[in-house]
């Protein structure tokens, strides 16, 4: 499992963000405070606060999860 920190702070970025990752078939939470999301679902991310940075848990292999970060890396925050 790999964690990241991402910014979702639009509404265009989480439309963007789940059509990124619904391409894949890996398994991805979304965790803000003690919620834990499907990063898949885009009603579970607007019930976030979305004015914090997000932690998004991928779960997948190294060489897979390295694919997944080179597409979501509009999101991280670095």
């Amino acid at each position: 499992m790999k964690t990241v920190q991402i910014s979702l702070n639009s509404i265009d970025k989480v439309k963007s963000f789940v059509n990124e990752i619904t391409k894949f078939d890996n398994d991805f939470d979304l965790v803000s405070g003690r919620y834990v999301i499907d990063a898949k679902s885009i009603m579970g991310i607007f019930s976030l606060d979305l004015s914090k940075p997000i932690e998004l848990n991928i779960h997948a292999e190294e060489s897979v999860s390295n694919d997944i970060l080179s597409v979501l890396d509009p999101y991280i925050i670095k």
